[in-house]
């Protein structure tokens, strides 16, 4: 029992030593991990922890609290750590392959941590492929009749576009520009556990293209080869900006999405249901009839207020709601009217309510930290 406590004991120190980075989850960065792999010499956190137990040859985990350590595991575990696994496994992690975060969707985290240890892609030994080019089949979503079906997708850096077909002979459907390229994983969205949405721009609008592929570790390639190509692009176009000031352009998600109300210009219009998007990158707020449209029915763009915008709790005097939560975005041109879902969404917005206001762009500063909190998401 004695040898069980101090073990127990040894080993939490282990977890929060400083400069061993054994505080953090060591394959999402989660704080406090309660777990480990004693194969692997790592601390991790519970979500990881399952990723790993199907990695039987590879890893064995066991919990920092629950489960008995023997003195030969907690030396080896003295001789690891986070930052010597990070050291080998991760030792050339290309500058454009996406490192999930614990917030991330299961896809990406399982495929970062098979890629670690499984495949042993990143380490110092290993020679890096050219992943800026890729074809392959993906499952897509069908604009008009919403089946997905199989099309062929055609990625070239060098080209500077990503293509698609819908027959087997023939030109493409759509030939895409690398520039305005995006790409994010929308599992919950999608409904299926490897979903991408993959957006870009075409005739000024904004199109949105939904797929997904069988495999997990085909649909992440599929994301660092567009990350790749981005990455590409970038570099090629922006020579002398800081790599770090690129590497949050390659791809983004969106800040918030899920569903508000909305009037007309006239604010006497019938409010209607929308699907929102916000894009701080492009500065957009989108709506859309349904989550999973191709197209968005509108947009307001979110600028500073020295241009004329500005964001306020409530609704402008005589405009009258059925529900109290609301909030108004004034541009410009016209008023917009969001009204939210309950009471909870009103008291944030009211606390909130005094930083309504965009002192610079939307490039320094994130809606979501005051405008959007709590906003309704029942996707």
């Amino acid at each position: 029992m004695m040898d069980r406590d101090s073990n127990k004991t040894v080993l939490l120190e282990l977890q929060r030593a400083a400069g061993t980075g054994n505080s953090r989850c060591a394959d999402c960065g989660m704080q406090d991990p309660e777990w480990a792999s004693y194969k692997l010499g790592i601390f991790i956190c519970l979500n990881c922890s399952g990723i790993h137990r199907n990695l039987p040859q590879i890893s064995k985990v066991k919990s920092l609290r629950l489960d008995f350590w023997e003195n030969d595991v907690i030396e080896f575990m003295k001789k690891h750590g986070n930052l010597c696994a990070k050291a080998k496994y991760e030792a050339k992690v290309p500058p454009y392959y996406y490192i999930p975060q614990f917030c991330d969707c299961l896809v990406l985290k399982e495929q970062w941590i098979r890629a670690k240890y499984e495949r042993e892609e990143f380490v110092a030994t290993r020679v890096c492929q050219d992943p800026c080019s890729r074809e392959g089949f993906l499952w897509k979503r069908g604009r008009e009749n919403r089946h997905f079906r199989k099309r062929r997708f055609l990625l070239s850096a060098r080209e500077g576009v990503m293509k698609y077909y819908t027959k087997e002979f023939g030109g493409p459907k759509a030939i895409i520009s690398i520039e305005n390229l995006n790409a994010m994983f929308q599992t919950d969205k999608i409904q299926h556990a490897h979903g991408l949405q993959i957006t870009y721009n075409t005739d000024g609008q904004r199109r949105n293209l939904f797929v997904y592929h069988e495999s997990g570790k085909e649909i992440v390639d599929w994301f660092n080869a567009i990350r790749a190509a981005r990455y590409h692009y970038l570099r090629t176009t922006f020579p002398n900006v800081p790599e770090p000031e690129l590497i949050p352009r390659i791809t983004r998600n969106y800040v918030k999405e899920g569903y508000m109300e909305k009037t007309g210009p006239k604010q006497k219009e019938p409010f209607k249901v929308r699907w929102f998007c916000l894009d701080s990158q492009e500065r957009n707020l989108m709506y859309f009839k349904k989550p999973l449209d191709a197209f968005a029915q509108g947009q307001v763009l979110i600028g500073t207020m020295h241009e004329g915008y500005e964001v306020r709790a409530g609704v402008p005097q005589g405009v009258r709601v059925k529900k109290k939560p609301a909030i108004t975005v004034v541009t410009p041109v016209r008023e917009f009217v969001f009204i939210c879902e309950n009471e909870r969404e009103q008291r944030e917005l009211a606390l909130s309510s005094g930083e309504l206001h965009f002192l610079g762009s939307l490039w320094h500063c994130s809606v979501a930290s005051f405008c959007w909190q709590g906003w309704c998401s029942r996707a």
